[in-house]
Formats: C-alpha cells, structure tokens, sequence
C-alpha cells in the first residue's frame, strides 16, 4: 500500500497539512491536489481547528507541477482542465479558509509550488530555501494565482521581470523584497514555526477570518466601498465573544483568554 501523498497532524487546534511525495521535491499530481482539496474541507468543517500549516516532506516544499503526471500539461486543453478542476480549487480553499494559514516553507518553492505558498496568509522560510518563478523556462504563465500575488506582494514591474526572466529568489532575497513575511536559519525554523502557530493558534480566530477577508476585498475595491466593509466586518468583529474578552481583559489590564468564538 502506497502512503499518503497527503499528510495531515493535529496539535490542539494546530492542524499541519504535509505534502507527501519527498521523492519528487512534493511535485504537484492531480492526485495530490485532490487529495489537498479534501483534507482543505475537512480543516474547513472543523470547529477545532484554529490554524493551518502547509509544509513539504523531505528537503523541499513544492517542486511545482509534476511533468511527469501523464494527461495533466501535455496540450492546452489538458493544462486548462487541470489548473480549473486542480489547482484553482484548492488556492480558493486556502483564501477563503476561516483561519489563519501558514506557509511554512522548508526548501525549494517552484512554479505552481511558489504559487501555493503565497497563498497563505504567512509564509515564513528557511534561509536554504529558495522562490522560483520557473514558468517561463517551458513556456507557460504563472498559474494558481501566481500573477494575482505577484503584483499585489512586490508590484507590476518587478512582477512582471520576475515572471518574464524567470528568476530565482533566496529566501532573503524574497523577505527583503516583501514577497513573504521572514526567513529563517535553518536550525531555528521548526521552533519558528512552532511558535507562530501556536500564537496565532491563541489569536480570536474570528477576526483574523476578517481580516482576511477585508485584506483580500481591499485590492480591487475603491476607498468608499472598502471603508463600507470595514465598518460591515467590524460590527460583525464586536459581536463575537472574543470581542468581549479583549475589551474585559485590557480594561482589568491582564492577558486576555481567546476561545476563537
């Protein structure tokens, strides 16, 4: 019996999604994006899950698309149905999650696998990691979101002579730039890790779902319409129980105690 392209841990209300072919630097199947979209909606359905990580196995995150994967990239027909039936669910599965995710990059970060990790809310990155935008090296277009990120993270220009030339970023590189929260040292980033998803884990889990959602409407919306939704998200923020427990705690000047309700 073959094991589990997809692996999925629970922590508390820490849930950790793994992708699971280490051979293959976690190169993307339709397989093992299938497998991601459903254990996306279980963490979804979940009442306990507070935070999601997404990590690879092995020494690499996501070598991007498996060109391997027989029927999945062959022709245009074959490239469309995949990127609408693979990958696009499982990017609106990531945005639209009602918690926080991270992105918690080990190694190398390719293509369609670049695109994954910027969808999470926090991509944090070993420093021996690396970002390439390797699309333009076969002849194809950023997918999964990428061009939609790419220019919101660092702008058109340096977007487009990113896509255009193809290039590779190190984990630095990328903090430095903007395109993803921190790098870390190596030795340093499983604590990291750790540490950031247990405080998010400890967040009021229902703001940051609108944040989330005020964060991603943001970027088309004119002034007047994001201003509406502010005003809309956070009378939906102060109803929450949270709310009251973060007003109770700093008037009695303690530590305040989220439920994520």
């Amino acid at each position: 019996m073959s094991e589990a392209e997809i692996l999925v841990a629970e922590d508390g209300a820490i849930r950790r999604l793994t992708l699971n072919r280490p051979q293959r630097l976690n190169a993307l199947t339709r397989s093992l994006l299938g497998a991601l979209s459903d254990a996306l909606a279980d963490i979804a359905a979940d009442p306990e899950a507070r935070v999601l990580i997404v990590t690879g196995a092995g020494r690499g995150f996501c070598a991007g698309q498996d060109l391997t994967d027989k029927g999945a990239v062959e022709d245009g027909r074959a490239c469309r149905d995949t990127v609408e039936r693979y990958y696009n669910p499982v990017v609106r599965q990531i945005r639209s999650l009602n918690l926080p995710v991270i992105a918690a990059v080990n190694g190398i970060a390719a293509g369609a696998g670049m695109s994954l990790a910027l969808a999470a809310d926090i991509t944090l990155a070993t420093e021996s990691a690396a970002f390439d935008l390797a699309f333009a090296r076969i002849g194809l277009i950023p997918d999964a979101g990428g061009t939609y990120q790419l220019q919101r993270l660092l702008g058109p220009a340096r977007a487009m002579g990113l896509a255009m030339l193809g290039e590779k970023l190190s984990a630095r590189e990328a903090a430095d730039l903007g395109l993803i929260w921190r790098s870390v040292p190596d030795a340093d980033f499983n604590k990291a890790v750790e540490t950031l998803s247990a405080r998010l884990a400890a967040a009021p889990t229902r703001a940051l779902a609108l944040m989330k959602k005020a964060f991603h409407a943001g970027g088309h919306h004119s002034l007047e319409q994001q201003l509406a939704l502010e005003a809309e998200l956070q009378a939906e923020a102060a109803d929450t129980e949270d709310f009251q427990e973060g007003l109770a705690a700093f008037l009695g000047k303690r530590a305040p105690v989220f439920k994520g309700l």
